[in-house]
């Protein structure tokens, strides 16, 4: 069910100043650093607001750790707080809450006719029947279209919501920039593909300790440092 979500995932854009507008920030305002006053006091509205019904939530949380479950190095969506950050992009960006209700309905629907049970109300095993129905677009039936659609709405905010978190970077193991020291190709690929490097070429240009000199050629293009 993870098959073409994250790709899509990062279909959420920041805000940006108004015209005019002058951008002030307080390092020391860790729950708002970056942001301008006037952005401050909208997240504060929004987030004392409330669009998802309980029951909606549930199902949410269900969908959630459905999509992306504990694994054996990082805990669930739900413990990444994944369903609280799409109650917050409900909010914040409204044309997504027509979509998110009314598929959450469709698929309470549809399981009250498979099952005669609301979605989260079904077995682990029902709910993944009724999701393999819409989590592979190009083999699911026309019928089903509007859940499929809901299904790839949810599973990009699933994987946008926790791979933004702390849990999901580690999970990654994404360290951001940070410097290194690059020595080549490693040699399990070179070897894959056929190829080595020139041992003169390697001693020229991956020494790290002539890292800071600046490469002169000659005008037949030979490498001279």
């Amino acid at each position: 069910m993870l098959i073409g979500g994250v790709a899509g995932g990062l279909l959420l854009t920041g805000c940006q100043p108004g015209k005019g507008e002058e951008v002030k920030t307080t390092a020391s305002d860790d729950k708002h650093y970056g942001r301008t006053d006037k952005e401050k006091q909208r997240d504060e509205r929004v987030m004392a607001e409330s669009f998802f019904s309980e029951h909606e939530l549930a199902t949410i949380a269900v969908l959630c750790d459905l999509i992306l479950p504990a694994t054996a190095t990082a805990g669930a969506a739900t413990e990444a707080g994944v369903p609280e950050f799409i109650e917050f992009i409900a909010k914040d960006l409204t044309s997504h809450q027509t979509p998110l209700r009314g598929g959450l309905m469709w698929l309470d629907n549809r399981a009250l006719y498979a099952f005669e049970h609301t979605f989260s109300a079904c077995t682990e095993v029902q709910q993944k029947e009724l999701l393999d129905e819409i989590a592979y677009p190009d083999e699911a039936d026309p019928e089903v279209a509007q859940g499929v659609a809901f299904f790839t709405r949810m599973r990009n905010l699933v994987l946008t919501g926790y791979y933004t978190t702390r849990m999901g970077i580690d999970d990654l193991g994404y360290k951001g920039n940070t410097p290194n020291v690059w020595d080549g190709v490693p040699e399990d690929v070179l070897a894959k593909h056929g190829l080595a490097y020139d041992e003169a070429w390697l001693a020229k240009c991956v020494d790290q300790d002539k890292r800071n000199i600046v490469a002169e050629w000659d005008e037949e293009g030979n490498l001279l440092t």
